[in-house]
């Protein structure tokens, strides 16, 4: 039986794109890719567009309506080719930003809207959140989410997302694995140095890990304001020759990353569907993470990754000590996470979103 296809399909995507390299924008830069070859017309609305001239980026107040005025305008003219609008959204100044005027200027141009809510501070945001935000998103035609975990926060408002789980490509991490029994062991950490990600704790942790095995080493790729702070907590915890502050690495080269790895941690506060989890799963590495928000539902303690509560350096360390040091358990746990994230491959979710951009469609 022929499968359904893209083909003859119009889409308005509104998103961000790399740089800055990040869950959404890499999300989003990889659906374009797979819509586009799947024959339908996807015409980008950026919400991160550079600035046009340059030097009005530099100008606080005015950055903001040399960026929002073309933005707008983007969105009036797409709207009004597409078949289907499709807003990745997020919390906070985002939402009021980008993805409220995005759905207010479909839905007066009369095309279908779907919501594609990503971000782990859902919960905290429409809680505190007036009245009109809930109205505004209630007037998408679909909301749609990717993890079990909003599907709940959503519902607990009194709404009804469906699940469009988030999307990696397997075959970009197929990457040979490059480490051997006689490499130092090596940790690393993908997440922005931000408070919510809490790379305070990773440094407590590895500290007792490099106590345990003197040749461990650590790498952090990502950026933020927390360098400074951070490098000198590495210098007062005596490991600052172990650990490598490698920047924001740019998303082709993650794969390699991945591949020279023993262990991957993830250590955030607040969490929704980490893809960073899910990549580090579709390379075969294991996993450390903190039990935060969404990640139990993609992550199952003892079976597909270690589990551990957030903000705890000694059982971060614990847990690294026992996939360091048992290598059947760290192989049993890559197994089944290479497992558990084939539901995540493109094949599977192309699918999910076939059906919802066709249902909508219709309606235009």
């Amino acid at each position: 039986m022929e499968q359904p296809t893209y083909s003859g399909l119009r889409l308005a995507v509104v998103g961000p794109l790399p740089p800055p390299s990040g869950g959404m924008a890499n999300q989003c830069q990889q659906l374009l890719g797979l819509l586009r070859a799947e024959g339908a017309e996807v015409e980008l609305v950026r919400t991160n567009a550079p600035y046009q001239p340059e030097w009005a980026g530099s100008i606080p107040v005015l950055r903001a309506f040399f960026r929002l005025l073309p933005y707008l305008w983007a969105l009036w003219r797409a709207s009004g080719r597409c078949q289907v609008m499709h807003v990745l959204a997020n919390s906070g100044w985002a939402w009021h930003l980008f993805a409220a005027p995005a759905l207010w200027i479909a839905r007066l141009r009369g095309a279908p809207v779907i919501v594609n809510y990503r971000g782990g501070e859902a919960e905290p945001f429409f809680a505190a959140a007036p009245r009109h935000v809930h109205r505004t998103l209630a007037a998408a035609d679909a909301l749609v989410v990717p993890s079990a975990f909003l599907d709940g926060v959503f519902r607990r408002f009194g709404f009804a997302p469906e699940i469009v789980p988030n999307i990696i490509n397997l075959e970009r991490f197929g990457v040979p694995r490059t480490r051997t029994a006689d490499d130092a062991p090596h940790v690393v950490v993908t997440r922005n140095l931000e408070p919510i990600y809490d790379i305070p704790s990773v440094l407590a942790a590895f500290a007792a890990v490099r106590a345990a095995l003197p040749a461990a080493r650590l790498t952090v790729a990502g950026s933020g304001p927390e360098l400074t702070r951070l490098q000198a907590m590495a210098a007062d915890l005596g490991i600052a020759e172990a650990v490598t502050f490698a920047g924001r690495i740019d998303n082709a080269q993650i794969p390699a990353l991945y591949a020279a790895a023993d262990v991957m941690l993830n250590p955030s506060t607040v969490d929704n569907m980490p893809i960073s989890i899910l990549e580090a799963f579709a390379s075969g590495v294991p996993v450390v993470s903190t039990d935060v928000g969404g990640v139990p539902f993609i992550a199952e303690d003892g079976r597909t990754a270690l589990l551990v509560p957030a903000r705890d350096p000694a059982r971060m360390a614990e847990a690294m000590l026992r996939i360091l040091r048992d290598r059947p358990l760290a192989e049993r746990l890559a197994a089944a996470a290479r497992d558990e994230v084939k539901q995540y491959a493109w094949p599977v979710v192309r699918q999910k979103w076939l059906a919802v951009y066709r249902r909508l469609a219709r309606n235009r």
